[in-house]
């Protein structure tokens, strides 16, 4: 696991020591972070605010070029909503920690020109199998389903 997937699996470990869904990424461009975010549905009551759109809006408002030039990092494979917003934002690139759990929609993007990069993580496939059997109510709630 590089630097990279480190943050964001601190994310993603963050989320779950607040008791909601772990889930992180973290937004790099040319070599640093430039956002940082985990899923925060349970903590916020937000049916919207996965860890990839989290990162998105704590990297502020940026110049369409930015995004194009960054890859987002995020420890599960991102789910269609994530994936419009890769998309729409125009990232080129992904990096995913782990699929196994839940595989998002990597074929859509990739049918888009982004490159999708899977690691597979242990670390990110063992704290999400964790998560899913100490709490599935909250699994099942959203894209588990």
């Amino acid at each position: 696991m590089d630097d990279f997937m480190r943050a964001a699996f601190e994310q993603a470990q963050k989320s779950f020591d607040e008791g909601g869904i772990p889930i992180g990424s973290v937004i790099v461009h040319e070599g640093s972070i430039i956002g940082r975010g985990h899923n925060r549905r349970v903590q916020k009551g937000s049916a919207t605010l996965h860890g990839e759109i989290d990162a998105l809006e704590n990297a502020g408002r940026l110049a369409a070029s930015v995004y194009r030039e960054s890859v987002l990092y995020t420890t599960l494979s991102p789910c269609p909503m994530c994936s419009g917003a890769i998309e729409l934002y125009g990232f080129k690139k992904i990096v995913v920690g782990e699929n196994q759990n839940f595989m998002g929609a990597e074929d859509h993007l990739r049918s888009k020109g982004v490159e999708v990069e899977v690691i597979h993580s242990a670390e990110c496939t063992e704290l999400m199998a964790r998560f899913i059997q100490e709490k599935p109510e909250l699994w099942y709630e959203d894209i588990g389903q």
